[in-house]
């Protein structure tokens, strides 16, 4: 199949088998004289049930989980009408041509072949209808609810006969169930025998003159029931859930044998009058075994029997099983040369035989020291089988064991996960060489006290002391190891400690307990610094001055280091207010920036003595040029 089969049939006549899969939803028959696929028809839906009518595969009815019925016959296609509900099984009653359809409704709806018309339903006392099945000695039908009743109605009268409560005997001393047990599989056995499957994985044998079981066969997996068969030459019922066929003898109970494919099992069918069974899988192939004890191989595959008279194992007795085979060297180092060509040795290839007695006992005369060692040897494999039942050590590094030991564990989750995605693997720290050094050198241990460590993993400190717990104990065993290679003769212990896991709190109670914690270690820092400063003798603190700057005063000192601590900005907000910075417009848009230096006090006498100078001088100038100007008095000559 493309994907998945889901049900596979026989032919009456043995010659064809016919399975429905998806996807897309297609009927396959193969013909099993040409040992091919003999014709292959795609269908509108997934197949839920079919049957096959005739002898051959000329008549088959298919039931949709659509609700739609489909017949087709010998050339493909032939009829489709549909039921009101949605069906789930059905049975064919040969005598009256009717089919008996059972699903999601109380009601049995009923489907005459030979009018082609419906025929008034058969009510049922259930809710809903999970199997059915009728018995072709005398034509009882029985369904089965899901409220875990089998009902038995005689097609003649259209009366029911009879109701059987199989939930209550289904739970036994030994069984667990969870949930009300269904009818899951129903199948007829000659005229008085019915075998019931439930969907909590239990299997009822009944005797129908009696409303108590015969026997209750469990599988053990909690899985519904899928098929039932009966193999009448052993006495066996053949019975399967989805992971399991077990065969098993319906007298007793004894477990015959059992199958456990590698996929799902959606149905099963034994291949009529021989040992071989048809298996349909969630998988593309499906599954064909063949048991020679349960009967003979088809004809149409004769060669099995050939084949498995082949690989028939016979267990004989050799000649040579009380013997030892010796080289010529061996025969040296225990001073036996001396019998080559007696009948004490049976010269073999490249060796001799000898009896495996007289082996021992030279063996122990040329090395009394022989049993000692081979007792030795038997301690050390009581040791090492001991050992394979504890805690398998691992090689930790020597910085961030408990990293190490925390990938370790996941790697193993990882490994034991049964849904394995497949996904590009990603490489291990532990194996990977960039992070070698993270375990080897110490300036990589991770700090568990730090308070960041202890908020970002509120929950690793109980999972730490658990890892804790489990390094103490491989270093215990790993000296115990070492203690019993030392000393063979001592007597292993097998004593396995148990540790005991205690209730994990809440993310948030832990966060509330750590941030507790740190303030509480906050505060007793405090506590210890002013102790510290409180048991300090103040002393007097020198400043020295810089080469080149006057010592004013404090405050002018303080100042002009909350001044240099100020941004750019400040600076320049607090020079425009003092007049020593001018902001203008240049003709190109930008803004021209202009500075004036603050003058020392030596320079303003400078600029003040100059300042005099210069008005003094501009008097005696003017002093001067008044001089000039007057005129001089003296007698006039006429």
């Amino acid at each position: 199949m493309p994907t998945v089969c889901t049900t596979i049939k026989v032919s009456k006549d043995g010659q064809y088998i016919l399975a429905t899969g998806t996807y897309k939803p297609r009927v396959r028959c193969y013909d099993t004289y040409q040992l091919s696929l003999k014709f292959e028809r795609c269908l509108d839906s997934e197949v839920v049930t079919f049957e096959i009518l005739s002898d051959d595969y000329s008549k088959i009815v298919f039931l949709h989980n659509d609700r739609y019925i489909e017949f087709h016959s010998q050339s493909g296609f032939y009829y489709k009408t549909r039921i009101p509900k949605f069906g789930r099984d059905f049975s064919y009653h040969y005598p009256s041509c009717d089919l008996y359809f059972v699903g999601a409704s109380s009601e049995v709806y009923r489907l005459n072949l030979e009018q082609g018309r419906y025929l008034n339903p058969l009510q049922t006392d259930a809710a809903e209808n999970n199997v059915c099945d009728i018995n072709s000695a005398h034509g009882l039908f029985a369904t089965g609810t899901i409220e875990g009743r089998v009902e038995c109605w005689d097609p003649r009268m259209r009366n029911r006969v009879g109701v059987l409560d199989c939930a209550l005997s289904s739970v036994t001393a030994d069984s667990e169930i969870s949930s009300l047990p269904t009818i899951s599989a129903l199948k007829f056995n000659g005229a008085l025998t019915m075998a019931v499957g439930t969907s909590t994985g239990q299997v009822l044998l009944y005797d129908l003159r009696s409303d108590k079981p015969l026997l209750v066969k469990d599988h053990q997996y909690g899985l519904p029931i899928k098929s039932i068969h009966f193999q009448d030459s052993l006495d066996l019922i053949l019975s399967a859930d989805s992971r399991i066929i077990k065969m098993w003898n319906k007298n007793s109970g004894k477990i015959f044998t059992s199958l456990e494919p590698e996929h799902d099992l959606n149905d099963v069918c034994l291949y009529p009058n021989s040992g071989m069974l048809l298996t349909a899988n969630e998988t593309p192939k499906m599954g064909i075994y063949y048991i020679p004890v349960l009967g003979p191989a088809p004809r149409w595959c004769s060669f099995l029997d050939n084949l498995t008279e082949e690989l028939e194992e016979n267990p004989e007795s050799t000649v040579y099983d009380d013997y030892k085979f010796v080289t010529k060297k061996d025969l040296e180092n225990l001073g036996l040369t001396h019998l080559i060509g007696s009948p004490f040795l049976r010269a073999y290839m490249h060796g001799f035989f000898m009896d495996i007695r007289l082996y021992h006992k030279v063996k122990l005369m040329v090395n009394p020291f022989a049993y000692e060692e081979y007792r030795k040897d038997k301690i050390r494999q009581k040791i090492e089988e001991t050992r394979a039942q504890r805690v398998q050590l691992k090689k930790l590094p020597k910085v961030n064991k408990e990293l190490a030991l925390k990938l370790i564990e996941e790697e193993e989750e990882k490994q034991k996960s049964t849904f394995k995605k497949k996904v590009k693997s990603l490489p291990n720290i532990l194996t990977d060489d960039r992070f070698k050094v993270m375990f080897e050198n110490p300036d990589f241990q991770v700090d568990e006290e730090s308070e960041e460590f202890r908020l970002l993993n509120p929950l690793v400190s109980k999972i730490s002391e658990k890892r804790k717990k489990k390094l103490r104990l491989l270093e215990q065993q790993e000296l115990r190891e070492k203690e019993e290679e030392e000393e063979l003769e001592g007597k292993p212990s097998d004593a396995e400690s148990s540790e005991s896991s205690d209730d994990e709190k809440g993310w948030v109670e832990e966060v509330r307990k750590q941030r507790r914690l740190l303030q509480q270690e906050e505060r007793e820092k405090r506590r210890e610094q002013l102790k510290e400063d409180q048991q300090t003798v103040l002393r007097p603190q020198f400043y020295e001055i810089k080469a080149g700057e006057e010592f004013r005063s404090f405050k002018d000192s303080a100042t002009k280091q909350k001044l240099m601590n100020k941004t750019l900005e400040d600076r320049l907000k607090l020079e425009a207010k003092n007049g020593t910075l001018s902001v203008s417009d240049t003709t190109v848009g930008s803004k021209q920036l202009t500075f004036t230096l603050k003058r020392s006090e030596q320079q303003k006498k400078q600029q003040e003595a100059e300042k005099l100078h210069r008005q003094e001088r501009k008097k005696l100038r003017r002093s001067a040029g008044h001089l000039r100007s007057r005129p001089r008095r003296g007698r006039s000559f006429h």
